[in-house]
């Protein structure tokens, strides 16, 4: 890897922390809190392993977005019907109310992000 290279994933490690600012300005919730509440609408009650899968996390970094998102009362967990040592997470009605509250076009996306999309 040259080092063009790594100044350009750096310029896009800035954006992304450019974009997590204003979403935390705009919805309260950064970048990973918001990927969550998306992947809870699209996955009927995933488990914590699913999710961390959908969301390429490690499970304790899994684990630190589900708690945040429960502390404010968007997400809810409940056990396992099939597994009780399993817990599946969905959304609270305040929860699909934030994520419906939500708008890209509310963000002013990088450059170099606008590319990658």
């Amino acid at each position: 890897m040259d080092h063009h290279c790594i100044c350009k994933l750096r310029k896009i490690y800035k954006a992304l922390s450019v974009l997590e600012g204003q979403m935390m300005q705009t919805f309260g919730l950064n970048l990973n809190e918001t990927m969550l509440l998306c992947v809870l609408s699209r996955y009927e009650n995933p488990t914590a392993n699913e999710i961390s899968e959908q969301m390429s996390l490690s499970h304790s970094n899994a684990s630190k977005v589900i708690a945040s998102l429960e502390q404010k009362g968007l997400i809810r967990r409940k056990i396992c019907k099939e597994d009780k040592r399993s817990m599946r997470f969905n959304l609270t009605k305040e929860g699909k109310a934030q994520l419906e509250k939500i708008n890209c076009k509310d963000i002013v996306l990088p450059e170099c992000l606008q590319q990658l999309m």
